[in-house]
């Protein structure tokens, strides 16, 4: 299959080509030129496959021409090795809980995967450059640690992230280095794709990006979507699902599934304060605006770089983007009290993230639906904002705590792209 890129239609890459390039040269972010369609008898049967045999065949047609499909067999059974169960909170609402991977957020899953694909094409020396709002980068950094031949860059934004992110982060030491950036998550995004458009850079370093800008790292997000129905006991009823939304990677992978078939009745997008795509679903227009801070970093982007995929999904249809997706956000005093009240009503633990999906779903959610929110990440990586809601002690998983025993190591830099590029110079 071929991909072309979302701001020109006649630059195509193969599936290999567009992983180890990233970015398009015209800062479009690459999109499949045919979405495959899955059979009706793929569906009658998910439930009885394993998550990795659905992974298979979700995502091999994208790749058929450039993996093997013995190795890509290889690949995704090594990826998709850790539970991403569906669990019932209330009534008709399930959390899918996509924190048990190594890093405890659903970015394991993408960033696992882009690290497979890149060792498996990367024949020389490459620096992959990350922009994280927190997950995405201990995500990008588990996933490439001692990988050999990739060095790995993350840019954050200083103390906007939680301890524990940060640390996970900071501490792991040898091909991978962290940069704190004085500025926020949007900066660092900015000072990524403008690294990949510096000639002087691209010239002497081999760069790619591991942000949802990769098709590697999108593209495996449309599993756990498939995964949840195939979860579901009940498929009588219509299915909506929730997702809490930052950059918009996660909601359009589920909007490429619902495309090949999956049978979601229609979507949520749920933001913080960050109604950046909200507003564009309730008026047809985007404008994008400087990101504000609020308890869910993770969402705290203020130009969604994947919007242009949501667009390119429907042909830039607003009609028809309307009409499948509703937006919604909620406040950072709505999200401590539905944490309380979640906790206090269900016995379920929520991270932030997860209360602005599961308050949005709640509040949106008809007779005739059921319902089914992102748990994007452990509430124990927000334990200083959970445990003050739920007035109680969060057991901290084995693979955190480790990291809290390390030492802090990153290098402070500016939010001016020229501050990365000469970083950058200056390591060669």
């Amino acid at each position: 299959m071929k991909f072309f890129s979302t701001n020109n239609k006649e630059h195509v890459l193969t599936f290999r080509e567009a992983v180890i390039q990233g970015l398009a040269p015209d800062k479009g972010l690459y999109f499949p030129k045919e979405i495959p369609v899955l059979s009706k008898e793929f569906y009658q049967m998910i439930s009885s496959k394993t998550l990795p045999e659905i992974a298979f065949e979700v995502l091999y047609p994208f790749v058929k021409d450039d993996i093997p499909k013995l190795d890509f067999i290889e690949i995704v059974t090594d990826v998709f090795n850790f539970e991403i169960p569906l669990v019932n909170v209330n009534e008709n609402i399930y959390s899918l809980e996509l924190f048990h991977g190594p890093t405890c957020a659903f970015k394991d899953v993408g960033a696992r995967f882009m690290s497979r694909c890149l060792g498996y094409f990367s024949k020389e020396k490459v620096t992959v450059l990350v922009a994280t709002s927190g997950d995405t980068g201990s995500a990008v950094a588990n996933g490439f640690y001692e990988v050999e031949g990739v060095d790995v860059v993350l840019l954050y934004p200083s103390k906007k992230i939680s301890h524990i992110q940060e640390m996970q982060l900071t501490t792991l030491g040898k091909n991978i280095t962290a940069l704190e950036v004085e500025g926020v998550f949007d900066d660092c995004q900015d000072m990524v794709k403008a690294a990949f458009m510096n000639k002087e850079l691209t010239k002497k370093m081999f760069l790619t990006s591991a942000n949802s800008i990769n098709i590697a790292r999108w593209l495996p997000q449309s599993i756990y979507f498939h995964w949840a129905y195939a979860q579901l006991k009940d498929k009588s009823k219509d299915i909506v699902v929730c997702v809490p939304s930052g950059n918009f990677g996660n909601i359009t992978a589920g909007m490429l599934a619902y495309k090949m078939g999956l049978p979601i009745h229609r979507f949520i997008a749920a933001t913080n304060n960050n109604d950046i795509v909200p507003e564009y679903l309730k008026s047809g227009e985007f404008h994008p605006k400087k990101s504000v801070q609020t308890l869910a970093n993770a969402m705290d982007v203020g130009n969604p770089s994947n919007f242009v995929r949501m667009l390119a999904l429907f042909n830039n249809d607003y009609a028809i983007i309307s009409q499948l997706v509703q937006g919604i956000s909620k406040t950072d005093d709505q999200i401590k009290s539905t944490i309380k009240s979640c906790k206090d009503n269900t016995g379920y633990t929520l991270d932030p993230h997860g209360a602005v999906a599961y308050e949005s779903l709640q509040d949106l959610i008809k007779e005739n639906e059921q319902g089914i929110f992102l748990e994007t990440a452990h509430p124990a990586k927000f334990g200083e904002v959970v445990e003050v809601c739920i007035a109680g002690k969060i057991d901290i998983p084995q693979r955190l705590a480790d990291c809290m025993a390390k030492e802090k190591k990153s290098t402070v830099i500016g939010k001016d792209p020229k501050d990365l590029a000469n970083y950058l110079l200056n390591r060669i």
